[in-house]
């Protein structure tokens, strides 16, 4: 009965509202809109946070937003013999009054709100200058204070942006500068359609669908080449070198994930630089492993930079750790709602053939990239070098609403392979650059001496189970206070230490964590697919 009246209230609010037609904002109060936004988000928010809240008391938090836009509107939940009575006050006077809908009635308390809000509206002049759309955002905006700070509503406007950014943008793959007027091709997405049809950094760009493009700034170029997916567009081209001819190729516009992935030879070592965690970036990352893995001479080591990188798509940094590790639990998450509980285990993939690894972090390294990082730092894949991360370890999961707008909702919790929990902790580096040149020179002797100063500092911080205080993770961190890049773009002691490493295999070793005789088990895991989620 429940899930018809949601859908009865969701087909009222699509023959009451054409989105396309009127913004949610504007004169007139639209209430079903309201009523059905906060109805699809209790009923999502409902059984998926970390920690279990009531109905109610998600109602009465959001409600509260009224307040904000008119400090003499009061909501209240009073309790009475049969219940509870939902009222809105002002000074002196109640404005709406009606029985609180059942605890676990999701449409019921949605269209309570709505009713509350059409009473503000027609009582207060603040509240109908913010609008529908400013009564939403009021509505979660106080609702979310009484969350963690990653849960949040996205409005229609940005989610659209950021589903634009998940997905990428339609285009052919290519980034053209301009350079003395003239339009250089600077980068070329691998697998795009530009790289497909053999366009190369350093081509010359010379028209889009015949209209010349010298002098054109870095704005207009972007817009000519980008378009609707699977649209067409003609390019003219030239090779670099003056005898080169101009050729024309016809490309389809297709979706393009942002590029999170580069890769250079720097020594005996490849360096790989991970920016973010993208629709494509675990596909990237497998790219460079095979392309420097064919190289003469192969690479002896891999050094895999995640600094300053904020995280993205949970699953592509699993997808990541699979390239580098054979087996094993890359992480698990647990939370209230069964499906949050998962194990994500490596499936036999270690595409840098067993050669050493060395991962770069700071303190702004962060959630999925944490995630990595983790992974292969307990299950002895990798050697961590640099500070603690940010410790960002819950995972949000998306629902589109009404209005187009997005809820983002913390659902779970990550634990790395040996149990600890990432939020609050971050990972504590086996190596650490933050201390000052001085003390790295001495950890990276006492390590080609076999020998790990950070051995006790690793043992609390691997030990640490949930809940972890604030004060207790704040002193288990200060073993390697969490430090950022600098404005050259990253310490240059974070790859002297990387370096040394692949170069002394005794100290390699010695930094690893120790050897476990068996992982402790994951919470309830489950090996389905969980739903869309970020971290």
């Amino acid at each position: 009965m429940t899930r018809l009246r949601v859908l009865l209230v969701l087909i009222g609010l699509a023959a009451a509202c054409d989105s396309r037609a009127e913004p949610f904002s504007g004169p007139l109060l639209n209430q079903q809109l309201i009523a059905g936004v906060t109805t699809t988000a209790l009923a999502f928010m409902g059984p998926r946070t970390l920690d279990p809240v009531s109905l109610p008391q998600m109602a009465i938090w959001g409600l509260r937003g009224l307040t904000t836009l008119d400090p003499r509107l009061t909501p209240e939940l009073v309790p009475d013999g049969s219940g509870a009575t939902l009222r809105l006050t002002l000074p002196g006077r109640t404005i709406f009054t009606r029985p609180a809908p059942p605890a676990d009635d999701t449409v019921g308390w949605g269209e309570a709100i709505g009713q509350a809000v059409r009473a503000a509206w027609d009582s207060s002049e603040p509240v109908r200058r913010a609008g529908t759309s400013g009564i939403i955002d009021g509505f979660f905006s106080e609702l979310f204070n009484h969350f963690d700070p990653y849960s949040r509503y996205t409005p229609p406007a940005e989610a659209e942006d950021d589903r634009t950014r998940r997905a990428g943008r339609a285009g052919v793959g290519i980034t053209v500068s301009p350079r003395n007027r003239v339009a250089i091709v600077t980068a070329v997405q691998a697998g795009g359609p530009a790289a497909l049809a053999g366009i190369r950094p350093g081509d010359q760009l010379l028209e889009v669908d015949g209209q010349p493009v010298h002098g054109a700034d870095q704005q207009s170029l972007q817009a000519l080449l980008n378009g609707p997916e699977d649209s067409e567009v003609t390019l003219s081209v030239r090779g670099p070198g003056r005898d080169a001819r101009p050729r024309v190729v016809e490309l389809t516009r297709t979706r393009i994930p942002p590029e999170t992935v580069t890769a250079e030879r720097l020594g005996d070592a490849v360096l790989i630089r991970m920016t973010g965690f993208s629709a494509n970036t675990g596909a990237r990352l497998a790219q460079e492993l095979i392309r420097f893995m064919a190289a003469t001479p192969p690479p002896r080591g891999v050094i895999l930079d995640l600094r300053g990188n904020r995280g993205g798509l949970l699953r592509q940094a699993v997808a990541a750790a699979a390239m580098l590790q054979r087996d094993g639990v890359v992480a698990g998450t647990a939370g209230r709602d069964p499906e949050a509980a998962h194990e994500f285990r490596a499936d036999g993939r270690d595409l840098a053939g067993g050669l050493p690894v060395v991962v770069l972090v700071d303190g702004r390294t962060a959630s999925s990239a944490e995630i990595l990082a983790a992974s292969l730092a307990d299950q002895r894949r990798a050697v961590v070098v640099g500070s603690a991360t940010l410790g960002k370890g819950l995972v949000q999961t998306i629902t589109p609403l009404p209005d187009g707008g997005e809820l983002l909702i913390t659902w779970s919790r990550v634990l790395a392979p040996r149990g600890w929990p990432i939020q609050g902790l971050g990972v504590l580096p086996e190596v650490c650059t933050s201390l000052g040149p001085e003390a790295l020179a001495r950890q990276l002797a006492s390590l080609a001496r076999g020998i790990q100063p950070m051995e006790a500092a690793l043992a609390r911080h691997r030990n640490a189970r949930p809940p972890v205080s604030a004060s207790q993770a704040l002193d288990i961190r200060n073993a390697c206070p969490a430090a950022e890049q600098d404005a050259r773009g990253g310490r240059e002691s974070d790859l002297t230490a990387a370096r040394f490493l692949l170069n002394d295999p005794t100290a390699y070793e010695a930094a690893l964590l120790p050897v476990l005789a068996a992982m402790p088990p994951m919470p309830t895991p489950r090996l389905t697919q969980p739903a869309p989620v970020r971290n």
